[in-house]
């Protein structure tokens, strides 16, 4: 483990432990909003990211952390869970379908949020163009707290583009296998739900996600990037 990256880690862990609390608060607020209120019971339905850590301890503190040391400093990687009923899940397809995609679209709210924080740090003098990594996708200037605050909204907007982007994948168990129901006519989403309730699909889908989704995320993160830099 090398001491220097441990700064590095800690900010990483801090956008970690938020983005995956906001996209697991956001799956329990839909499921409350459509009529399931397990991950309320839960207390997973609040930014604190307390409940989310008592539920998933090692997804969301010691995977992220020895995840982050193992990969060289350049990303690290965890989960977190919320609970949900099935039977509701059976009985109402299509909105477990949308319960399903709150978690991906509250990421993609966190990138546009630091897409406009960072196009304000241009505009102020703050930032200039320059990539030099994941947690550096622009740099700072010699304004005061301007390095802390490139390397918060670089990390912010890599992590929260790749949650959202992995957890779209249509492969078990990630968000995306149960997002594609809202395609499907109830029947064919039940027996969809039954065929994917195998525990073998979620291990097939996590394998073949893995390996697919550098060549299906670069592009996106690159087309991501030339976006936030229009202008600049």
């Amino acid at each position: 483990m090398n001491p220097e990256l441990v700064p590095l880690m800690f900010a990483w862990f801090v956008v970690f432990v938020f983005s995956t609390t906001l996209h697991e608060a956001a799956h329990a607020f839909a499921a409350l909003r459509l009529g399931d209120s397990t991950a309320y019971q839960g207390g997973q339905v609040s930014l604190n990211p307390a409940p989310h850590i008592q539920r998933e301890p090692f997804g969301m503190v010691l995977v992220p952390i020895i995840s982050f040391f193992l990969m060289g400093g350049q990303w690290m990687i965890g989960w977190a869970s919320a609970p949900y009923d099935p039977t509701w899940a059976r009985r109402h397809p299509r909105r477990s379908a949308l319960m399903a995609l709150a978690g991906p679209v509250g990421n993609l709210l966190l990138v546009l949020v630091a897409v406009l924080l960072l196009r304000f740090g241009f505009a102020l003098g703050w930032f200039e163009p320059g990539f030099e990594g994941l947690s550096a996708i622009v740099q700072p200037t010699e304004a005061p707290g301007a390095q802390g605050l490139a390397t918060l909204l670089s990390i912010l907007f890599t992590l929260n583009l790749v949650l959202f982007a992995f957890n779209l994948l249509p492969l078990p168990p990630l968000d995306g296998s149960a997002v594609i129901q809202l395609v499907m006519s109830d029947s064919m989403a039940r027996g969809y739900q039954e065929l994917m309730a195998n525990p073998m699909w979620a291990i097939v889908g996590l394998v073949a996600a893995w390996r697919i989704f550098p060549a299906f995320f670069w592009p996106i993160y690159q087309m991501a990037l030339g976006v936030l830099m229009i202008g600049v």
